[in-house]
């Protein structure tokens, strides 16, 4: 094993903790991480990943994507929220983001309730309703995320187990 192997062993390692992290922190993009660490591994050594479990891994990651947005915009919708809700919870989530966990989830309930009340029109018991379904909505979507992150992480330790040339 050379300097470079061990370069993208570590690089590829980092990411994916990284990606672990930001599946439940602010301002890290969580499973893209995790994908991009797979991607650069079997780019640089491809003999120590193999392309069936870097397709599992792009599927659970294009996965978490997905339901992380479907997450908020069924807790918004099931609560009562309008397009104005989800926008609004959206604005407020990426705004809370900058600041810590708790702030980006108030921001989503502020950012849906302020939304329904100035742009759709609705009452303080709706608005209100609305930015709950958003809030809850965005802590589906983060468990949702971090057990992607997880199922990813076990894919990708079980392939280089199972994949990873041993050495002479």
């Amino acid at each position: 094993m050379n300097y470079l192997d061990i370069a993208v062993w570590i690089a590829a390692g980092l990411l994916l903790l990284g990606g672990l992290l930001g599946s439940v922190i602010p301002l890290l993009p969580g499973t893209t991480l995790m994908l991009l660490g797979v991607l650069l591994q079997k780019w640089l050594l491809p003999a120590t990943l193999g392309w069936g479990a870097v397709s599992w891994i792009a599927a659970v990651w294009l996965f978490s994507i997905v339901a992380d947005l479907i997450c908020t915009l069924i807790g918004t919708r099931v609560f009562g929220g309008s397009r104005w809700g989800m926008a609004g919870a959206s604005g407020g989530a990426l705004a809370g983001m900058l600041f810590s966990l708790p702030a980006l989830l108030f921001g989503t309930l502020f950012g849906a309730v302020v939304a329904e009340k100035l742009g759709g029109k609705r009452t303080d018991e709706d608005s209100i309703k609305s930015g709950v379904g958003a809030a809850l909505g965005f802590l589906a979507g983060t468990v949702v995320r971090f057990a992607c992150a997880l199922v990813i992480l076990g894919i990708y330790l079980l392939a280089i187990l199972t994949t990873a040339p041993t050495a002479p």
